[in-house]
């Protein structure tokens, strides 16, 4: 741990003593210092000391999350998904004798805390491809996964696919280079690409996703996708090749619900 005289100027105690011997006013100041700072432990410092010892403040730690996942670009009704609060019963089918919806959710849970420790060990292997109609728990476990790699300090981002084809198309009035926003998706460690859907496909967005797509297969980098198309609709959606690779380089699993989680969570929020 660093020393405070390895951190600040070796006067800094002195003059501050001296300050507030001369200063009559500085509780006061203080007072307003403390009034106007977001952490009331280091003032916005970013450390507090103990036996002249400087110790990072706890905020820091916090700050630091908020840089990843703005970095990520995740939206803020994600921060809080973590696999402790992925809730198994939302799988339980109406017919009690059929399991086979809460057994495929272990799975996909199960594959995806797997994912985590893969990419913590290495940086190349395997993905993932959750699968599931719309409410069925795949963009949870995708901001999970994110979630618990950026608390190991992980690159991580986090694209909405046609938020993604819209900032592409964009590109063509803009400063911003397509380049730039597809080197990006390609070469990030860990890419997450939430809802791959049956949106409006062009020959043009279809061959950006290949290109990410493919790019990240031959490099080996772990990719995790949601969609809520089956294999045989991405074939016709995404095309033959892009269906292919997501098979070669993904390990594939369906979460599927008897009704759509959000309506759940509604319901059970409407009754309180």
């Amino acid at each position: 741990m660093k020393s405070l005289k390895d951190l600040m100027k070796d006067d800094y105690i002195a003059n501050l003593k001296k300050q507030r011997n001369t200063n009559p006013t500085s509780d006061s100041s203080l007072s307003s210092t403390n009034a106007q700072s977001k952490c009331p432990i280091c003032l916005d410092r970013g450390i507090v000391v103990k036996d002249n010892v400087a110790y990072p403040c706890s905020c820091m730690q916090q700050k630091k999350m908020e840089n990843q996942f703005r970095y990520a670009r995740m939206a803020r009704g994600l921060l809080n998904c973590r696999f402790e609060n992925f809730r198994q019963e939302y799988y339980r089918s109406l017919n009690s004798q059929d399991q086979t919806y809460f057994e495929n959710a272990k799975k996909a849970l199960k594959a995806s805390q797997e994912f985590v420790q893969q990419c913590l060990r290495e940086s190349h292997g395997l993905g993932l491809l959750l699968t599931g109609p719309v409410g069925s728990g795949k963009t949870f476990l995708a901001a999970s996964i994110a979630n618990a790699l950026m608390e190991h300090d992980k690159r991580v981002l986090f694209l909405v696919v046609p938020d993604l084809l819209d900032e592409l198309r964009a590109t063509y009035k803009s400063e911003t280079s397509e380049i730039d926003l597809l080197d990006t998706a390609r070469e990030i460690p860990i890419l997450i690409l939430d809802d791959l859907g049956a949106h409006n496909y062009t020959e043009w967005t279809r061959n950006r996703i290949y290109s990410i797509i493919n790019y990240r297969l031959n490099e080996e980098l772990p990719t995790v996708i949601t969609s809520n198309l089956s294999l045989e609709e991405m074939d016709e959606h995404l095309g033959a090749r892009t269906t292919s690779r997501l098979i070669q380089s993904c390990r594939i699993f369906r979460l599927n619900v008897d009704q759509d989680i959000r309506l759940t969570k509604y319901q059970e929020r409407e009754k309180k």
